[in-house]
């Protein structure tokens, strides 16, 4: 479980000053802000991540009539959109905020708010329609150009205003709420069996760590360590997830580019994986094997099959990825498009592929506790260049180091008792506070857990798509609408990771 004995409770005078100077430090970053309503009170709660990873969680209390805090904003840019997800769930307001739009919520200020953590309440919030904000960018000929949030394909409900003089992109607004299904509050009184299966469907496409990252936050309440070969079988499935998901970047920049060829063949790699994902687990997704304490079984197919189609696969995407980084007219689309500073991605604290291609490299895979220690750590790939072939570089190399791990992780079962425990006994009537977190394939993937008498009081999902989509504003620099494709497609994030 993640290191989190630094708990601090304060007021809100020093609140502040407290949770800049930590996240300031060398290596320091904001990794979560949130709030919990109480009968009383709302405690706000920021989870500040120091140069070892480690977490320290600092909160102060707001009671009775109390609303406002100070904003973060202006020192940690990161805390841009927590504010606005706060000001949305709970109406608080943060004083000095520059841009407090609706963000995954839509209603009227004095509207009723769904204030996660007050068990019992009625989220009877009726949202509204929102005029277009204001533009960021004024001048003769600018227009708003709505992109979403419907769109071809099977793309995400999401929509992007674009501000644009007719073919340059000077400033994008990113509007989400279109998706909002009150993930937060459906958590709330479940038992922890029941609030497994729901993680597992917060994001879709990241099932296996969703599930990860709940069940090490039950597991983190109940100070319990889990049995290696339960941790094996964690891996072998999160790396299956990951190769899926960067398999799907790579197959939407193909698309983008018009390469039907290419397209095709990495959509079936990506089905492949999912295929093997499937004859393992029963699931294309991986879900139902992942619980509190452990697995529920080990991989239904044995070690020397595993290892052939792993180095079938891995073979077949090198192949291929060879072939694609030798077409000139895909590399021209990539170099130099959607460029995210490496300095702005450090002060973000951008997470994941997108901030490894900006220079800033966070992997929880490399904390202290986590289960890759077990099957050995490998290096963790970055780049300066900050493009879109910068982060599609990335994922070619995260996807060699997953098929690294997966080939570990099936040693490791291989070598398992099979008769052997794949859980150990979890107390039905836990309570107490829990962090769970892992390394999504978007990145760091953070659970807040708060369990009273067994069930879920509040449980606060922190995907790396809503922790990196705010960069989204700042990567369009000297591009036009024709490169629009390639920045999402390189991002890889999820409209369903940002508006729960």
């Amino acid at each position: 479980m993640p290191d989190t004995r630094a708990v601090a409770s304060v007021d809100l005078d020093s609140w502040r000053d407290s949770i800049v100077k930590r996240a300031s430090a060398a290596g320091g970053r904001l990794a979560v802000l949130m709030a919990t309503a109480q009968p009383d009170s709302v405690v706000v709660t920021a989870i500040v991540a120091d140069e070892q990873e480690s977490l320290a969680q600092i909160s102060t209390t707001l009671v009775g009539d109390q609303i406002e805090v100070p904003s973060l904003t202006d020192d940690l840019p990161a805390a841009l959109w927590y504010e606005r997800e706060i000001h949305d769930l709970f109406g608080i307001v943060p004083i000095g905020h520059p841009r407090l739009d609706p963000l995954i919520l839509p209603v009227e200020d004095a509207a009723i708010r769904p204030r996660p953590g007050l068990v019992g309440r009625v989220s009877d919030v009726r949202s509204r329609p929102v005029e277009r904000t204001d533009a960021q960018v004024t001048g003769e000929g600018v227009f708003v150009y709505p992109h979403g949030p419907v769109r071809s394909a099977a793309l995400e409900s999401i929509e992007y205003d674009i501000e644009t003089p007719g073919e340059d992109i000077p400033y994008p607004q990113i509007r989400v709420y279109y998706k909002h299904r009150g993930l937060e509050k459906r958590f709330e009184q479940l038992t922890v069996d029941d609030g497994a299966l729901l993680a597992e469907r917060v994001e879709g496409i990241a099932s296996v760590s969703h599930a990860t990252a709940f069940a090490t936050a039950v597991e983190a309440v109940h100070l319990t360590v889990i049995p290696q070969v339960a941790s094996s079988v964690r891996v072998f499935y999160a790396e299956l997830e990951r190769m899926a998901n960067h398999l799907d970047v790579v197959t939407r920049l193909c698309d983008a580019a018009a390469l039907a060829v290419a397209t095709a063949r990495f959509s079936w790699h990506k089905e492949r994986v999912l295929r093997l994902m499937s004859d393992c687990s029963g699931s294309r997704f991986g879900r139902g094997v992942v619980v509190p304490g452990g697995v529920t079984a080990l991989p239904a197919v044995g070690a020397d099959r595993l290892r052939s189609a792993v180095g079938r696969l891995a073979a077949d995407i090198r192949s291929d990825a060879d072939a694609l980084m030798l077409t000139p007219s895909f590399l021209d689309r990539l170099r130099g498009t959607g460029i995210l500073n490496p300095e702005l991605a450090d002060r973000h604290g951008a997470i994941g592929p997108i901030g490894r291609a900006s220079g800033s490299v966070h992997d929880v895979r490399h904390v202290d506790d986590s289960p890759y220690r077990d099957v050995g750590l490998l290096e963790v790939p970055s780049s300066d260049d900050g493009d879109a072939l910068a982060r599609l570089t990335i994922r070619w190399s995260e996807i060699n180091t997953s098929v690294g791990y997966l080939l570990e992780a099936i040693h490791d079962l291989d070598r398992s008792n099979p008769d052997g425990p794949l859980t150990v006994p979890i107390t039905r009537d836990l309570t107490g506070s829990g962090i769970g977190r892992v390394e999504a394939p978007q990145g760091e993937l953070i659970y807040l857990l708060q369990l009273d008498g067994g069930r879920i009081r509040r449980c606060k999902p922190r995907t790396a798509s809503f922790h990196n989509l705010p960069l989204f504003h700042a990567v369009f620099t000297t591009d036009i609408l024709t490169d629009f494709p390639f920045i999402e497609a390189s991002f890889g994030l999820s409209s369903a990771g940002v508006a729960m």
